[in-house]
């Protein structure tokens, strides 16, 4: 049986030395204790005559570190448009009501899907405060998948933005992603493409953006977290 995702919060206190170094070296903190042992064994081994398998060891961690990458962004869109909250491919855009709603008011969602070679690293579409934070367990099905925003264990973040209309983002876990991570807590000020999180490995994000909202993307667009933008209100 499959383990379940988890969505764990960040403690700055027991990472902080994890913190610094991924910083220095651009990964995600959550890389650093699963590439870096793996680099370094594989450097031991080819170091002690162990070539071959030296080599082997050392792609394979290079791989891992490869998918924790974590790249400094700069947002230079206008303060009313919002970005793409990750790295990937646009595989879905339509009008649908908020994450386990019934009724209600409908929003344009835009999903982006996020192969293993993408960046990870998850960031804020806008400014705002977080104000609904909820993980809801589900199956781990393929997230290029329509469904996967209804069946999919998934992690939503509500922020209402600085126009006082919120937005929806929601990390979902895909067949081989079994771990979200979200920084994030309620009630905290989070500023546009800020880092909120990741998912590990191969997964989707869904954008849930008030109908008020241009949308600057079409299904099949390549969108980089914090620099793409995604939608942009209306006057």
């Amino acid at each position: 049986m499959p383990r379940s995702a988890q969505t764990l919060p960040q403690d700055p206190a027991e990472t902080s030395t994890r913190s610094r170094l991924a910083s220095r070296i651009r990964l995600a903190p959550e890389g650093v204790p699963i590439a870096v042992p793996i680099l370094v064994v594989g450097l031991g081994l080819a170091a002690s005559g162990f070539v071959a398998i030296g080599s082997i060891v050392i792609v394979l961690g290079a791989a891992l570190a490869a998918f924790f990458r974590d790249p400094e962004r700069r947002v230079v869109a206008n303060a009313d448009a919002v970005v793409s909250g990750a790295d990937g491919r646009v595989c879905d855009i339509a009008t649908a009501l908020m994450p386990g709603a019934t009724q209600g008011e409908l929003y344009t969602r835009i999903s982006v899907f996020m192969s293993p070679l993408d960046v990870h690293v998850n960031r804020a579409p806008v400014s705002g405060q977080v104000t609904v934070l909820e993980h809801v367990k589900g199956d781990f099905r393929a997230a290029f998948r329509d469904t996967a925003s209804e069946h999919n264990e998934r992690n939503s973040i509500t922020i209402r933005d600085d126009f006082g209309l919120e937005h929806v983002f929601v990390q979902i876990a895909g067949y081989l992603a079994r771990r979200i991570v979200c920084y994030v807590h309620q009630h905290q000020r989070l500023g546009r493409g800020q880092r909120i999180g990741l998912i590990m490995f191969g997964s989707r994000i869904d954008h849930f953006l008030p109908r008020n909202y241009r949308i600057a993307v079409k299904v099949g667009d390549r969108v980089r977290a914090a620099e793409t933008i995604i939608g942009e209100r209306r006057q």
